[in-house]
């Protein structure tokens, strides 16, 4: 029985494991491309510790008018729509693409 519960949490515990990991993080993004620079700059030990540690502590510029590439493209697709005189489910609709798009 007890075998039998190891081995049904150790399932659970891959299949939940593997559900969460299919989209990276912006920090494991981050990592991936701090890494790849290291390595292009072929560094080396104390040299790429320095260079990851700053590159992985390194902030994004934030955009000139501090909004979000997401919150432009958010006010442009909604300016549009109004102008369409859009409503209900074609307003809808006429987001959910655009902001795709």
């Amino acid at each position: 029985m007890i075998k039998l519960a190891s081995t049904l949490a150790l399932g659970l515990a891959l299949a939940t494991g593997t559900a969460f990991a299919a989209e990276p993080t912006a920090q494991q993004s981050k990592m991936k491309t701090c890494n790849a620079d290291a390595g292009k700059k072929e560094l080396k030990g104390d040299e790429r510790k320095a260079f990851m540690k700053e590159c992985l502590s390194a902030k994004a510029e934030a955009p000139a008018d501090g909004k979000t590439a997401q919150q432009n493209k958010m006010k442009t697709c909604n300016a549009d729509a109004g102008k369409k005189e859009l409503k209900g489910d074609e307003r809808k609709a006429f987001m959910s693409s655009c902001l795709k798009g």
